[in-house]
């Protein structure tokens, strides 16, 4: 019998993200079957891929819609439009999101809810796979909310929650929510006790607060730097805090509206293995700027960037691996860009730590492959 290593194909010369050196990877039926580091100055056989990274693809754990559709207004006679966005993602990189339900009244995000449960039986190769959806809202402080409107947004409580999510508890991956308001510690718990994953955003607590609230399970900040306390030398607030502790994620839009280039890069350069790249891309994604309905109010999109009439900034149209680029370009550090839509989303979902884990057993297809430079960063299918 031939052994199964010489019926691979090899690849060598590939630079995973967040491993240093170099990379020998084998194929076996195009599904990675074998990942060994390559010793330095090594001429082993097989396709030179030249120091390229292989990835897995990105996951979006923050995007509220596109193609006009806003996931909170999801009807049933959506669903074909939904499966043809799912699709443009796929070929924007993206393998997975968490779409996004901004604050919205009780009945239509429950209707969104089951029409993201018929979606996600309709999946099939190449189509973005959903996730369970991010809740974004709606128990968050007044004073934060930003575009969520005020009149929908609701007091932590079991009951409120229960009205809900109610029968979607396994539809649900990641709820956003502002951890000082009184209840939340109970609906975190609850939270927590079924898997879910939360996060603190649209919130006035303090670092003490936040402190106490990654204690009680809260895992990840939404949008850091948005809706929340900055980062300053005497009231370092919920950043800081989560710096300070280290194994919180730490949600960032990197399109250089949202936050400015410098504070993006000296995040990732003080939490290099917490920072996950989100797009919060809206209803517009896949759309040409200009004016958008959004609920009952009119979006202003301009070169990526989204606002309503009264100037809020609310999000952007631009997919996640543009992201991706932008932050390489100002770092200077492709790597770690790349492994904050690629590698570190999985693991705050549950997936092992390392990218080697992460890529054993992936077709090759499913895969990026990025060139370039930091500065003129490229992305393509791997086959």
């Amino acid at each position: 019998m031939v052994p199964f290593s010489h019926r691979m194909r090899w690849l060598s010369h590939v630079r995973l993200p967040g491993e240093p050196g170099l990379w020998r990877i084998g194929l076996a039926q195009e599904q990675i079957a074998a990942i060994q580091p390559l010793p330095q100055g090594s001429a082993a056989a097989g396709e030179n891929w030249s120091g390229d990274w292989l990835s897995p693809a990105g996951i979006d754990l923050q995007i509220n819609g596109g193609l006009g559709l806003a996931f909170p207004e999801l009807q049933p006679s959506d669903l074909p439009k939904l499966l043809e966005l799912l699709e443009l993602l796929w070929r924007d990189g993206v393998e997975a999101i968490s779409p996004t339900l901004v604050t919205c009244g009780v009945a239509p995000l429950r209707q969104a809810l089951g029409v993201l449960r018929d979606a996600r039986a309709e999946h099939q190769r190449g189509r973005c796979r959903l996730l369970g959806a991010h809740l974004e809202g709606p128990f968050l402080a007044h004073g934060k909310r930003g575009a969520h409107p005020a009149e929908h947004l609701a007091s932590p409580s079991l009951e409120a929650l229960e009205a809900r999510i109610g029968g979607f508890e396994e539809d649900i991956a990641l709820v956003t929510l502002a951890p000082e308001l009184p209840g939340a510690d109970a609906v975190i718990a609850a939270l927590r006790s079924r898997g879910i994953v939360v996060s603190l955003g649209h919130s006035e607590a303090t670092a003490e607060q936040a402190s106490h609230a990654f204690e009680q399970g809260v895992g990840m900040l939404t949008h850091s730097f948005n809706a929340m306390a900055g980062l300053q030398h005497r009231s370092p607030g919920p950043i800081g805090a989560a710096v300070r502790r280290g194994d919180v994620a730490l949600g960032l839009i990197a399109d250089g509206v949202h936050v400015d280039p410098t504070m993006a890069v000296l995040l990732q350069r003080l939490a290099p293995e917490q920072v996950v790249l989100v797009s919060d891309a809206l209803a517009p994604y896949g759309l040409a700027d200009g004016l958008h309905r959004w609920d009952e109010r009119t979006l202003i999109v301009e070169q990526g960037s989204c606002r309503l009439e009264d100037g809020t900034l609310a999000g952007v149209t631009l997919p996640l691996l543009e992201a991706v680029r932008r932050l390489a370009r100002w770092s200077g550090d492709a790597d770690r860009a790349i492994a904050a839509a690629t590698v570190l989303p999985r693991r705050l979902l549950g997936a092992p730590t390392r990218v080697r884990e992460q890529l054993q057993g992936l077709p090759l297809g499913e895969t990026l492959r990025w060139s370039g430079t930091s500065a003129e960063l490229r992305w393509s299918r791997a086959a």
